[in-house]
């Protein structure tokens, strides 16, 4: 993953497509943290690019993120494919025809991201019934179709924070994805209206551009704009750094670690720096990913303090058994 709190997405659509995987191989150099796929079936959108075939071909080139976005008019009927082609997430339109909830039900159960991705104009407000189910919010800020077409920064600005609000539910993992026209010129604003994925694609293939500076210039620039208009001037850390939330003895830290990830939050359970306990085994760290911190404290401070008045406890125990009734130093 890339330095500071802007992701992304590299989308191969104005690449060379007859020779992607050189293209694919190129851009992760350049530091894009993922590879955005354009599938387009000539009828939901007037365009025709690759299907599952291709990305399954692609797969084995780098091990970083596909999303795939699905600009096809029958997503259900094809989702198998590209499950089994190894996208990590997968985004369809609100604008179709067929049942939505199914086949976003069908992506998770699948352990993939969902989601879902609206036109210029179609309101936000049609995502609302498929809240729950929604790990992505795809803000296009230009027609969906082609690349090289103007950012549209009137819908930036209406759509971005609200669709925040709409994944706020989620604890972790929850992204609202930037799709249209964003470069360089463009980064700061839809950084500054909270984007958690930048989806850029013009910028990084016409012939001449340094992509490694170009993925640099759209991170940075996005990441001063959500420091100077969300973080008072703060600078961003990343979303998915992990941050110490607890410390404890293993056969603690154990059920803690399981509380917390039964709520679809990931847990890292490593032997950190704490004190060293009667039993002669370290303390144990629990970390969270720091966009989950805030919730992790709301919902378990009142556990960790349990958990920590056990350990105490036991410590004391362990101490007495020993025939040491000191005050144990870490109670």
């Amino acid at each position: 993953m890339g330095e500071g709190r802007a992701r992304i997405a590299a989308s191969i659509l104005n690449a060379n497509l007859g020779n992607l995987a050189y293209e694919v191989r190129r851009v992760i150099r350049a530091g894009a943290d993922r590879i955005h796929l354009d599938v387009m079936d000539a009828r939901f959108v007037p365009n025709l690019t690759f299907g599952a075939g291709t990305i399954r071909a692609l797969r084995p080139v780098t091990k970083v993120p596909f999303d795939a976005h699905l600009m096809i008019a029958q997503p259900g009927r094809w989702l198998d494919e590209f499950l089994e082609a190894g996208c990590d997430s997968i985004t369809i339109h609100v604008e179709i025809s067929e049942p939505i909830e199914p086949v976003l039900r069908r992506i998770r159960a699948a352990g993939r991201a969902a989601g879902l991705a609206l036109r210029p104009g179609t309101p936000l407000a049609t995502l609302e019934p498929y809240r729950e189910l929604l790990d992505i919010v795809m803000v296009m800020t230009v027609e969906p179709g082609f690349g090289g077409q103007a950012f549209m920064a009137d819908v930036a600005k209406a759509k971005i924070l609200p669709a925040r609000d709409l994944l706020s539910h989620k604890p972790w993992g929850g992204e609202v994805h930037v799709d249209g026209g964003v470069n360089r010129e463009t980064a700061e604003l839809v950084g500054g209206l909270g984007a958690d994925v930048l989806v850029v694609g013009t910028a990084l293939f016409t012939k001449g551009r340094d992509q490694a500076r170009e993925v640099r210039l759209v991170r940075t620039l996005a990441d001063e704009g959500f420091a100077n208009d969300l973080n008072a001037g703060v600078p961003p850390r990343p979303r998915d750094e992990m941050v110490r939330f607890a410390q404890l003895p293993k056969h603690l830290a154990g059920p803690l670690r399981d509380a917390i990830e039964k709520l679809d939050v990931p847990v890292l359970m490593l032997r950190g720096d704490g004190q060293i306990n009667p039993d002669g085994v370290r303390d144990y760290d629990l970390l969270v990913p720091r966009s989950a911190e805030g919730w992790a404290r709301d919902h378990f401070t009142e556990a960790r303090d349990a958990a920590s008045a056990d350990a105490a406890a036991w410590r004391a125990r362990l101490l007495a058994a020993a025939g040491d009734a000191r005050p144990d130093p870490g109670a």
